[in-house]
């Protein structure tokens, strides 16, 4: 494995490893539990439980990236049946996110915007960036 490559699966397990979970708690941890407490919402309920769902296979598939691009890393090589159980999940992830997305820009936030008050996004806002170390839109530092 060259410099660059090791460089850029480095980066890749890193990204995922940190930003995956931030993102299923942006949603499970904050959003979903305030759609459900939602009148306006509870046509959702499917949606949800799918794309929790998709939250739970994807952790998976994550974890056997990050275990054989790690070995990869460590190994400077993998064998054909790791890189392919490697590849397969990367791919499972793909297409899961394809549409995982596509749910949450049709279904999700356009549903999330008509239910929940400007006060509950503001909230919404303010714990994803705490996830990520940034201030929220809109919010002055103290």
């Amino acid at each position: 494995m060259q410099a660059d490559e090791r460089a850029a699966l480095e980066k890749a397990l890193a990204y995922f490893r940190n930003s995956a979970p931030k993102h299923t708690a942006d949603e499970e941890d904050s959003l979903f539990p305030r759609l459900r407490a939602s009148s306006g919402a509870q046509t959702a309920l499917e949606c949800l439980a799918s794309l929790e769902g998709d939250h739970e296979a994807a952790a998976h598939d994550h974890e056997i990236a990050d275990s054989q691009g790690r070995r990869w890393l460590d190994q400077g090589s993998l064998g054909a049946d790791s890189l392919r159980e490697m590849q397969q999940a990367l791919d499972r992830l793909a297409s899961r996110y394809q549409r995982h997305i596509a749910i949450e820009d049709r279904e999700l936030f356009p549903l999330a915007a008509r239910a929940l008050p400007p006060e509950q996004l503001a909230e919404v806002g303010r714990e994803m960036a705490e996830r990520r170390g940034v201030q929220a839109l809109g919010t002055k530092k103290a």
